[in-house]
């Protein structure tokens, strides 16, 4: 494939990376309640639904789900309550009086919640359905364009992703792991998981 076409389909998904929703919201939410491992964690979880959805894509399924409008809708609501679920747990842990605790108990998990997150994400499957196919040649390997422009989506992800996890986590943990702050963190973390699941469900 030509550089200006991989430059000019990576300038296309970068605002839609950028724009505010499930992934963004969870990794920096985990980041500022469980510290830079969580955020990591949390980043690799989601890479590897986009990397699903990128092998889906290569397989024909993506256009199965783009040809039926009513499983593309399941799968939104069924993202909007798995990200609901994960909201409310946050605000309860925020009402809960203890101190935080990082250890393997609270991080095993957030891989899996990850994928979750990023696979029941329409935003994936926009990217895949409605923007990837108007790069694609159609008279050269159109698997390995697709696996190309899939690789260039998903690692300007994981950089975007896992700056602003460090990011937060920094904020997360600049004030120490008291218990007070750490209701206040997952507080804020809730509300931003919230904010998620809203507006995934109104768009």
């Amino acid at each position: 494939m030509e550089f200006n076409t991989l430059l000019l389909f990576a300038l296309t998904v970068l605002p839609l990376i950028c724009t505010p929703g499930p992934d963004i919201l969870f990794i920096s939410s985990q980041g500022l309640s469980g510290g830079m491992k969580s955020a990591w964690v949390a980043n690799a979880g989601v890479i590897s639904g986009y990397l699903t959805h990128a092998l889906l894509s290569v397989l024909g399924l993506a256009a199965l789900v783009s040809a039926s409008p009513i499983l593309f809708h399941l799968l939104k609501w069924v993202g909007v309550f798995y990200i609901s679920y994960l909201a409310v747990k946050m605000l309860i842990s925020a009402c809960k009086k203890g101190q935080l605790a990082l250890n393997a108990s609270k991080t095993s998990h957030l891989f899996r919640k990850g994928f979750l997150t990023s696979f029941l994400n329409p935003k994936g499957l926009l990217v895949y359905l409605a923007i990837l196919p108007n790069f694609i040649d159609n008279h050269n390997d159109i698997a390995t364009q697709s696996l190309l422009l899939s690789g260039i989506f998903i690692t300007t992800c994981l950089i975007i992703y896992g700056l602003l996890g460090t990011f937060f986590a920094y904020i997360g943990l600049k004030g120490g792991l008291s218990e007070k702050r750490r209701r206040y963190n997952d507080g804020i973390a809730g509300g931003l998981l919230t904010f998620a699941a809203i507006n995934l469900a109104l768009n």
